[in-house]
């Protein structure tokens, strides 16, 4: 990651350029790796952050990685909203028929809160609802344009200075219009829905709800809520806390086979909520259970969790973050 001069007018850091193709792209090296953009990234280019997450060598090496990148910017060209990453610019190759980079350039946001929650920062009640209400927020906005993100986890939440977030990695996010879009990876496992865990061939946006509830607990706590070490002791941990779904909460299950597997798991009683979070306000606690239900039919939906009363103060005041 690397930008523009800082307001300090300091360029001690700023990394050397190297015209190339006649002067029309600049080559910068920065921390080994090349990045060859548009004259207009001019000097003084300056390292501000660092990390592989966001580099994939030779993108159209591997079909997955490919199409991966192609979907995040197809999608993020069509939302603008102010919780939901945006796609500043897109460096056109300098040989259109020859090239191996992709080079996407997004607004730039300060940590993610996957490195507040891994550091020593201490959020603040207010802080946490704040955080909680803009990810329920953004994802009214995705969710209104038929996309699911599928991958929603706290390194994916992006936050600055002033706790102010939006969503980011749409590389496997899909509209619900897909004809395959049952069929690959989803979300880290620790932020699974119980229906994916299951393999269900068909799912709904009750699946980013699910990995917001696991958010919004590790927010409270600072601690994750499900880290299964496998697919068994994912469920595991879930029925522990949620209790064990009876047949009735099963019929989102198509697969004999699925619902058989769950009636033959040990069974556990639903943990009182209260309890288990004794320092969550119990407003957090009423929308963290109506958010983490077994069944997705029955969770509750981005509408509702908007309007929930624990969110209740930053929806309702007029001119805060309005819809």
């Amino acid at each position: 990651m690397f930008g523009g001069e800082s307001s300090s007018g300091s360029t001690d850091h700023c990394i050397k350029v190297v015209p190339t193709h006649g002067g029309r792209y600049i080559q910068y090296n920065v921390y080994g790796q090349l990045f060859e953009v548009s004259r207009k990234y001019v000097p003084p280019i300056c390292p501000i952050g660092r990390g592989a997450c966001g580099i994939i060598g030779n993108a159209f090496d591997n079909i997955i990685d490919a199409k991966r990148t192609l979907r995040e910017i197809k999608l993020l060209r069509h939302m603008d909203h102010e919780n939901v990453i945006a796609i500043k610019d897109i460096v056109s190759p300098p040989q259109r028929d020859i090239f191996n980079d992709v080079y996407i350039v997004y607004e730039l946001m300060d940590t993610d809160l996957q490195r507040i929650l891994r550091s020593n920062q201490t959020l603040s009640h207010d802080q946490c609802r704040f955080i909680v209400y803009q990810l329920v927020r953004g994802l009214k906005y995705v969710h209104s344009a038929n996309i699911l993100h599928r991958d929603l986890r706290p390194s994916n939440v992006l936050l600055n200075s002033k706790h102010e977030l939006k969503i980011g990695d749409f590389g496997l996010a899909r509209t619900t219009s897909d004809t395959d879009f049952m069929t690959e990876y989803v979300v880290t496992r620790w932020y699974r829905a119980p229906e994916l865990l299951l393999n269900c061939s068909e799912y709904t946006a009750a699946i980013d709800i699910w990995s917001a509830g696991c958010i919004l607990s590790e927010i409270m706590t600072g601690q994750p809520l499900f880290p299964g070490k496998d697919y068994v002791h994912q469920l595991r941990l879930i029925t522990e806390l949620v209790g064990s779904p009876d047949n009735s909460s099963l019929g989102f299950l198509r697969s004999d086979n699925a619902r058989r597997y769950v009636r033959q798991l040990p069974r556990y009683p639903k943990q009182q909520f209260a309890a288990r979070f004794p320092k969550m306000p119990p407003s957090a606690i009423d929308l963290l259970e109506r958010m983490l239900i077994f069944d997705p039919n029955w969770r509750i939906l981005v509408d509702e969790a908007l309007g929930h009363a624990y969110l209740s103060l930053y929806h309702d005041v007029p001119g805060s973050f309005q819809l």
